[in-house]
């Protein structure tokens, strides 16, 4: 697995494995790229810089609950 952000644009590639993509499926900011056989080969995350703040609440926010239930 590979990473690769861009700055200008705001989007963090990330790799899944090599191949090149045949078709793309968007959800919100989330673009998963396919080959043909329906294997995911990248995920492209729009606006990286706030989805990656939004993902790190909510880990934080799961371990602060899980925590919460164990003492």
């Amino acid at each position: 697995m590979k990473y690769e952000y861009d700055p200008e644009t705001d989007i963090l590639l990330i790799k899944l494995s090599k191949g090149k993509p045949d078709f793309g499926e968007q959800k919100e900011n989330i673009v998963t790229h396919y080959n043909k056989r329906g294997k995911p080969i990248e995920i492209e995350i729009l606006d990286a810089s706030r989805t990656a703040v939004k993902m790190v609440q909510a880990i934080i926010q799961g371990k602060r609950a899980l925590m919460a239930t164990m003492g």
